[in-house]
């Protein structure tokens, strides 16, 4: 008889762990998918990553007939976001997607305690986490190769004949410094192809919105001859475009076109292009492998180039750049196809200084504004 019992109970733990294996990854079965997005503290019309992934889940469950909604948490607080993350898994959703690094802690109390829902966080990495922490098998985060686009961004600007210019960084996190710095390899590779003489100011707001200080330092940078300025750092543009308002100066937006954004609030073409992150595309990646069972979690991706087309790439610059005779929509091309293969290399050290990344570049680097 304890034969006969013994049996049964292994034949009955086969059965929980190919039950536990199948259909949508970590989520479960698919056919029973609900997609839930939770901002991080800001609304879904914030034109940045609330906004983008917010759209993106949308258009992914409505194509395939998924359940969604978004759930946004009372405060800018840990606690807040735990509990909107809760009560999306007591609502009966299987994948929680989240934009942000502010989602770390949230993501560390509850990814744990829900294995059977799938966790997708974009730009939250490593250092986002407590040292000891171990990504569970039902998480996958996405962090970008900020450097590469801020190549981009850097290149197209000398290309399109600016020789002065700005880079406003937020607090000097890694995802910032990496923009910054792809930001001067760009600019330098395109004043030697040219022989130009091109100045960029370098500096940190401190914070990630604009005030009166910062605006008064790019008020500065702009009377002194500064021509466009990288403003990298959520609301910092917003001194940024304030000080370029006034001298008819220009911006460059970050991680989502910003332009509808920069130019409704302060003039028609005033963002000549935004270094972009394809959150779009990674929530489409990763929804659609939940769905088809493919989900690999248990890990954070460092996202880049897959392509020697530029939508299909998880960095890019925006639909919206302002295309030049210096640097036409067959330049870009071009350099995203010398970049994917190889031929234009990126450093992604942030151990050096700004200045270090440039051999013709004169860089001013101010360090933090405040």
């Amino acid at each position: 008889m304890k034969k006969i019992l013994a049996l049964m109970l292994s034949l009955a733990l086969c059965v929980m762990v190919l039950a536990g294996c199948s259909g949508a990854g970590a989520g479960g079965d698919a056919a029973n998918m609900k997609v839930a997005m939770v901002t991080d503290y800001g609304d879904i019309t914030d034109q940045s990553f609330n906004q983008t992934t917010y759209e993106a889940c949308k258009a992914w469950a409505e194509a395939n007939k998924v359940d969604f909604n978004y759930f946004k948490p009372a405060s800018d607080s840990n606690e807040d976001r735990v509990s909107m993350i809760e009560k999306a898994v007591d609502e009966g959703y299987t994948v929680i997607v989240m934009p942000g690094y502010a989602f770390g802690p949230a993501i560390e109390k509850t990814a744990g305690e829900y294995p059977d829902v799938t966790f997708i966080a974009l730009d939250v990495s490593a250092g986002d986490f407590s040292a000891d922490y171990k990504i569970p098998a039902n998480l996958y985060s996405a962090v970008y190769q900020e450097e590469l686009c801020g190549y981009m961004a850097g290149y197209a600007a000398v290309k399109l004949g600016y020789t002065k210019l700005g880079f406003l960084g937020g607090m000097a996190v890694p995802a910032v410094v990496r923009y910054g710095y792809g930001f001067v390899q760009g600019a330098d590779a395109a004043a030697a192809e040219l022989g130009a003489d091109v100045e960029l100011n370098y500096a940190y707001g401190n914070q990630f919105y604009g005030d009166a200080d910062i605006t008064a330092a790019m008020d500065t940078w702009y009377a002194a001859g500064t021509q466009v300025v990288f403003a990298c750092g959520g609301g910092i543009y917003t001194s940024a475009a304030e000080a370029a308002q006034k001298v008819g100066g220009k911006v460059i937006g970050v991680d989502v076109d910003q332009a509808a954004t920069i130019d409704g609030l302060y003039g028609a073409g005033m963002t000549i292009t935004s270094a972009m992150k394809g959150l779009g595309a990674t929530v489409n990646t990763m929804l659609t492998a939940v769905k088809e069972g493919k989900f690999e979690g248990g890990k954070i991706d460092t996202l880049g180039l897959v392509s020697d087309t530029p939508a299909e790439n998880y960095v890019q610059l925006a639909p919206s750049t302002q295309f030049g005779a210096g640097f036409t929509e067959d330049d870009y091309n071009a350099l995203v196809k010398a970049m994917n293969a190889g031929t234009i290399k990126v450093s992604n050290d942030i151990s050096i200084s700004a200045a270090d990344n440039a051999k013709v570049l004169k860089v001013n680097d101010q360090g933090n504004i405040k």
